[in-house]
C-alpha cells in the first residue's frame, strides 16, 4: 500500500509517473526490492510500466485505474480512522499526541538508520 500511495502522491504533481530509482530513494528501499514490489502490483493490475517519452531507456511507473481506486479507498479509510481517533482522544490529548509525533519525527531525522546494504549478513563479514 505504501508504494501505491507514493506513486499516487507523485501523480498529483506530474502525470509522468516515477522512475524506480525515485521510488527507491523516497521509500528508502533498494531498487531490486522496489522492482519486486512493482512486479507484484503489476501482476495485480495496480500499476503499469511506461516508457518515458523523452528518453526511451527510462521506464516510469504509474497507477492504473484499479490502483487509483484502491489508493483512494485506503486514503479515505485512513482519514476516517484518524477522525475517529481524534474524537476518541479529545482535543487536548490529540494535540499532545501530535506534539510527541513531531518530536519522534525530528529525532528520527537527526538519527537515521544505518546503511542496510553495509550490515553484516551472517556475522562473519569484515566491514569497516
Amino acid at each position: 500500500m505504501t508504494l501505491l500511495i507514493c506513486i499516487a502522491r507523485a501523480s498529483h504533481s506530474t502525470d509522468l509517473g516515477l522512475k524506480v530509482s525515485e521510488i527507491s530513494r523516497f521509500l528508502g528501499l533498494t531498487p531490486p526490492t522496489v522492482t519486486q514490489l512493482i512486479n507484484s502490483l503489476e501482476a495485480k493490475q495496480m500499476v503499469e510500466r511506461q516508457a518515458d517519452a523523452s528518453d526511451r531507456r527510462v521506464v516510469r511507473i504509474k497507477l492504473t485505474e484499479q490502483g487509483k481506486i484502491i489508493t483512494r479507498k485506503a486514503r479515505d479509510h485512513m482519514d476516517a480512522t484518524l477522525q475517529k481517533m481524534v474524537a476518541y482522544l479529545g482535543e487536548e490529548e490529540s494535540d499532545q499526541l501530535a506534539e510527541l509525533l513531531l518530536k519522534v519525527y525530528a529525532f528520527m531525522e537527526d538519527n537515521p538508520p544505518p546503511n542496510l546494504d553495509r550490515l553484516q549478513m551472517n556475522g562473519d563479514e569484515k566491514l569497516d
